[in-house]
């Protein structure tokens, strides 16, 4: 099951970039659409694999984390559109940056994953912890001011700045380039704002995956369904950002879904307790997920109704 799912995924990145991918452009709706389309179809198609191979409670379980992952990576497209338009990145280089931030996520999701399933199952109170702080992440999120993402004054781009010689410049879509050092005349290494734009987003990816974890950890603790849901969910990421970036404004109330059904993850484990039950049912927690967003989707495009198109960066 790990060497057909691998296999996939190595596949998919490979015809992405060598092939599909291979020259710069910038990518239309269109185009975004029909990737996105494939990305969803992907991911909800694998679950017949996991029925194949595990059952059906599993494969509830894993279309459950698939919604929960894909829906919460909307707060994360958000956050890409906030640092592409602080660095002014080019459309047309916006794929490369969103193609190597998706390797860093795969990498970074499998460490936090393969290091929670090692503590969930030496530890199993550890999911009231995780159940816990999905209710509290849920309530605060409901509490919060819309406040703008600063990414002037994040700490990891003061950072870096500091460490490397920064270009003001693009230069194509590399992350480096060697140059003359104003002051010294040196051949120096340069770090591009391509870069910069990379590595906050793999930073955002880093903050959102301490909420997106946990709250899969608390509908399964099957390491294979917990990782592969989330790298599903997070493959059709890129698709689904040029999709959806000229069009975030009509999802505006999808915030309050994404906190109550945050709240209702958390809450799942202490229900199961209080009912006697030794797991919430699958079947459930799937359709209150589809009830709890649908409701959100449906609650923002009538609100937003009639209001202009944002341009996308």
């Amino acid at each position: 099951m790990w060497v057909l799912f691998i296999s996939i995924v190595l596949s998919l990145l490979v015809l992405d970039l060598g092939v599909f991918h291979k020259d710069d452009h910038e990518i239309g709706v269109a185009e975004s659409l029909k990737m996105s389309a494939f990305y969803i179809a992907l991911g909800i198609s694998f679950s017949g694999f996991v029925w194949w191979q595990i059952g059906p409670t599993e494969t509830a379980q894993y279309l459950t984390a698939f919604v929960v992952e894909k829906t919460l990576a909307l707060d994360n497209i958000f956050v890409i559109a906030l640092i592409f338009s602080f660095f002014a990145v080019p459309r047309q280089y916006q794929h490369r940056v969103l193609f190597w931030g998706i390797l860093g996520v795969i990498v970074l999701r499998g460490i936090m994953i393969g290091l929670g399933a090692t503590i969930v199952a030496q530890y199993h109170w550890v999911l009231y912890i995780f159940a816990v702080f999905l209710i509290l992440t849920g309530i605060k999120m409901l509490m919060a001011d819309d406040k703008p993402y600063d990414i002037a004054s994040n700490p990891i781009l003061r950072f870096l700045k500091k460490r490397f010689h920064v270009t003001d410049e693009f230069h194509g879509h590399d992350f480096f380039v060697k140059k003359q050092h104003p002051e010294t005349g040196k051949v120096v290494r340069f770090a591009t704002p391509l870069f910069l734009a990379l590595v906050m987003i793999e930073f955002a990816d880093l903050i959102f995956a301490v909420d997106s974890v946990p709250a899969v950890f608390t509908i399964t603790t099957d390491p294979f369904i917990v990782y592969t849901s989330n790298i599903f969910a997070i493959l059709g990421l890129r698709a689904l950002y040029f999709a959806l970036a000229a069009i975030l404004h009509r999802f505006a109330y999808l915030k309050y879904a994404l906190s109550i059904l945050l709240v209702f993850i958390g809450s799942k484990i202490f229900i199961a307790d209080i009912m006697g039950w030794e797991k919430f049912p699958p079947e459930w927690s799937l359709g209150i997920t589809f009830a709890i967003l649908g409701a959100g989707v449906v609650v923002s495009l009538w609100k937003t109704k009639g209001d202009k198109e944002q341009p996308a960066q």
